[in-house]
């Protein structure tokens, strides 16, 4: 701004200089943006407009940057993702910027994917939505339409019921997951996608360099917790007893949902949760646990052919 103020001041220097000075004037106050506002305070004195042609000189470019511009990432302006404006205040030219619709759209969506916590999860899931998942197959069909259920209408705190996706290896259990994900960040829920194996390493590893409290009550307290791939870690009875099930317990009482993946159904689940290297079979155990989940998850198998090589 005060560049554009010192070159228009020098113009008036000398008569050659003035005489562009006058032009640049003329094409200035013949912008049509410049003539609606003018047309809009029709008040304005002769010298307010004078003392303001560089503003004016600055909000039009500025402005007929924004009518060329395709995308946010290819703004021009001054401030990026920002849309002069035109005012008075006390019958003087003001000029100021705003958030434009596509930095306000960026702004929402990166507001929205900050909802979406993930450890271990790939990229590609995080992105996906319904619109995006194929229903190919009946099972697919009910699952997608209780992931959609669950995602527009669950509230954490009030109804702490999840659900639990079980199916062959690469049915796109997860890639549902995701979508539900994206669903309640619409809703401003936040959620957290967990890939259970590398986890549940991780609260062990913590329990070394002390962040393992802080980790575990990272899950315990997020609104919506997805443990994906359950079943698949190596199962221990401190996995089971002082992970799994203080999560799970903590979850209950406060009513947030828990949804799961695992290629196992309850009664295959449970009898892993059974098993343990040092424990041997440890049944009641398991049971415990499962009761948390049967009561608190809606069992929904899919089935169909491994889609991770279209993901």
């Amino acid at each position: 701004m005060e560049l554009i103020k010192q070159t228009l001041e020098k113009m008036k220097s000398s008569k050659s200089m003035l005489d562009n000075f006058q032009r640049l004037k003329e094409d200035i106050l013949s912008d049509k943006w410049i003539v609606e506002f003018l047309r809009e305070n029709p008040t304005l004195p002769e010298s307010e407009i004078n003392r303001n042609i560089s503003r004016f000189f600055e909000y039009r470019n500025e402005r007929n940057n924004c009518t060329k511009c395709l995308s946010l990432d290819t703004c021009v302006n001054m401030m990026k993702g920002y849309q002069p404006e035109l005012f008075l205040e006390r019958q003087q030219v003001q000029l100021r910027y705003n958030v434009c619709h596509r930095k306000w759209k960026d702004d929402q969506k990166k507001q929205q994917q900050s909802l979406i916590k993930s450890l271990y999860i790939p990229k590609e899931i995080l992105k996906a939505t319904f619109d995006q998942l194929d229903q190919d197959n009946r099972s697919r069909i009910v699952a997608i339409a209780k992931a959609v259920e669950f995602a527009t209408t669950t509230n954490p705190g009030e109804t702490g019921k999840g659900l639990y996706l079980h199916g062959q290896f690469g049915v796109g259990k997860t890639y549902i997951m995701g979508a539900i994900a994206n669903e309640l960040a619409e809703r401003n829920i936040s959620s957290m996608l967990v890939y259970t194996p590398d986890f549940f390493r991780e609260l062990k590893s913590g329990i070394s360099d002390g962040s393992y409290n802080e980790k575990l009550d990272l899950v315990k307290k997020v609104p919506v917790l997805i443990l994906d791939d359950l079943g698949a870690e190596t199962m221990s009875s401190w996995v089971r007893d002082d992970i799994l099930g203080v999560i799970l317990q903590h979850r209950m009482l406060e009513k947030l949902p828990t949804l799961y993946t695992s290629n196992y159904d309850f009664d295959e689940l449970e009898e892993h949760l059974a098993y343990s290297q040092k424990g041997g079979i440890e049944q009641l155990k398991s049971k415990r646990i499962m009761e948390r989940i049967r009561h608190f998850a809606d069992p929904v198998y899919i089935e169909g052919v491994n889609r991770r090589g279209k993901m």
